[in-house]
């Protein structure tokens, strides 16, 4: 609830601070002494449209400090928890107004947008009067009205998560279907190239290995002959490796004579007569690999150049063309897997409508039976308040096209003021007190439902008297025992009920030339002298004092 506000340097306020409590709080004052700016101001701290000229006349800027007492789950501090603002203790709203016109918003002292101001104070805060018809402009305020009123939460929710689902399957769909139809587009290519990729059947590393086999064939000739002398030096009858076995022969028969001298001479020998058999091995090797078929080197030509062309048609290195081959096969799996897919996606969004359809039937007939329900209760309340002939209609047109998280319904209040009036939006066919009242008459019925915690009411009983004020007033009393009501009043009736009653005056201010709002909260006689001047006007009787005494006694009683 509200707990004070504070205003300083707005139009005729110069410095204000106001405490409120649970219950009816009225404020009451002659015309002109400055209720509209306090409504203003209060506006102003709730996040409505700043304007320079609300500061007061010499003053750079003004200001203005909402205190609230929110419970902890009040979705206004959710709101404030997700814009990153400490929550504990009270939630504190802070408008500074400059002269400029510009304007600094804060919670619990932490710099906001004004739209997080304004969607915090709207989760606090409905302000209510003939002139303002925010509460019941836009129909889409009905549907969450009439849920409201019928508990209607858990197949509202129910009917959310099926919309979800719903959301969910079609962009799946959508976007697999964008997948699928592209793949489409390029499917033949893409079957034909690894047609033509299988048949190549390319290799990693084949091209250089073709290409080293061809350079090596292409100078095989040369190279044979270039073999073949190697091979005579070191085993051919010109070598001199039987002259070397010669010679260790010799000497192998003198080694008895002087084997220190021969023995190693022998060995030196032996190992070179085996590197040179060594070094025949590998040239007889050499000289069998150099030999080859010309049609091997025709087909390894044949070969590169079929591995080359397809690099270049594909653009794409030779060795690469394996992996490309195997990046098209699962290319061409995924169209075939996806067109198999595309069917599953399909019957996955058709379960989700036909579950979004069964529960948003579900709250459909809550609705309906809630609408019931709710154009009774409202009936019930017109009669005390003059609207004994008028009816309140919650129109629902079901629009299975429109599914959104709140279901296939479009609801609208309607009304029909008097017999023979057009039935019609009641925004459209209501004048401004016929409004206020249809209005009240609804807050009553919806108090303990989804009603702001804080409710404003300005001048509602506007041109209505007698009857119709004390039970505007009684029902203004009734919601106070749910919610807090402050309602800026000219009746006595209204002004009666209240547990709290402040007056609004204008003062002048002493040692300047101008005057300041002022705010007092009024005790029992001072109480009971306001609601005799607002009987009787500007001359107080006693009668009226009496007058105003009874009406106090019967509010008590």
């Amino acid at each position: 609830m509200l707990v004070q506000l504070a205003i300083r340097d707005i139009v005729l306020i110069d410095k204000l601070a106001l405490n409120f409590s649970e219950g009816l709080s009225v404020l009451t004052g002659e015309t002109g002494a400055g209720k509209s700016i306090l409504l203003d101001a209060f506006a102003l701290a709730l996040g409505g449209r700043g304007d320079g000229g609300l500061v007061r006349h010499g003053q750079p800027q003004g200001g203005v400090t909402a205190v609230f007492d929110a419970p902890l789950d009040h979705p206004a501090r959710a709101i404030a928890r997700d814009a990153e603002i400490d929550t504990e203790g009270d939630l504190i709203l802070r408008r500074t107004q400059f002269a400029d016109g510009r304007t600094r918003a804060f919670v619990n002292d932490q710099p906001v947008g004004v739209q997080v101001l304004r969607s915090i104070g709207a989760a606090l805060v409905e302000i209510h009067g003939q002139h303002d018809d925010r509460a019941l402009a836009d129909p889409a305020s009905h549907r969450a009205i009439l849920d409201a009123f019928g508990g209607l939460q858990k197949p509202l929710a129910a009917t959310a998560q099926a919309a979800k689902r719903v959301r969910a399957a079609r962009e799946k769909l959508a976007e697999h279907r964008a997948r699928v139809d592209a793949a489409r587009k390029e499917a033949d290519f893409l079957r034909h190239a690894v047609a033509e990729l299988a048949t190549l059947d390319p290799q990693t590393g084949e091209e250089a290995m073709l290409a080293e086999r061809r350079s090596v064939m292409q100078q095989g000739e040369k190279i044979a002959r270039d073999l073949q002398e190697a091979l005579d030096a070191v085993g051919g009858p010109n070598s001199g490796a039987a002259h070397l076995s010669s010679a260790v022969r010799k000497l192998e028969r003198r080694a008895g004579q002087a084997p220190s001298l021969v023995e190693p001479c022998v060995a030196a020998l032996d190992a070179a007569l085996t590197a040179l058999d060594e070094a025949r091995a590998v040239i007889d090797a050499a000289i069998l690999e150099a030999e080859f078929d010309p049609r091997e080197l025709e087909r390894a030509e044949e070969r590169l150049f079929t591995l080359r062309a397809a690099s270049r048609k594909y653009d794409v290195a030779a060795d690469d063309l394996a992996r490309l081959r195997e990046r098209y096969e699962a290319d061409v799996a995924a169209i075939d897997a996806g067109e198999e897919a595309l069917g599953g996606l399909e019957r996955d969004r058709d379960e989700a409508e036909a579950a979004f359809a069964k529960a948003a039937k579900t709250l459909s007939e809550g609705r309906a039976r809630a609408a019931k329900s709710l154009d009774a209760s409202v009936k019930a309340e017109l009669p005390p308040l003059k609207l004994e002939r008028a009816r309140f209609i919650t129109q629902i047109v079901i629009d299975p096209d429109s599914r959104d998280a709140a279901g296939i319904d479009r609801v609208e209040f309607h009304a029909q003021t008097n017999p023979g009036t057009k039935l019609g939006p009641m925004m459209k066919v209501a004048s401004g007190g016929e409004l206020s009242r249809f209005m009240l008459a609804l807050k009553v019925v919806l108090a303990d439902k989804g009603s702001a915690p804080t409710l404003i009411f300005d001048e509602i009983d506007t041109g209505v008297g007698g009857a119709v004020a004390d039970a505007i007033g009684a029902r203004l009393a009734r919601l106070s025992e749910r919610v807090q009501v402050v309602s800026v009043t000219h009746a006595p009736q209204v002004a009666a009920r209240a547990n709290t009653h402040f007056l609004i005056a204008k003062d002048a201010v002493r040692g300047a030339d101008r005057v300041a709002t002022r705010v007092a909260s009024l005790a029992s006689e001072a109480r009971r002298e306001e609601i005799a001047r607002m009987l009787a006007g500007a001359t107080v009787t006693d009668e009226a004092r009496a007058a105003a005494a009874r009406l106090l006694q019967s509010s008590d009683a």
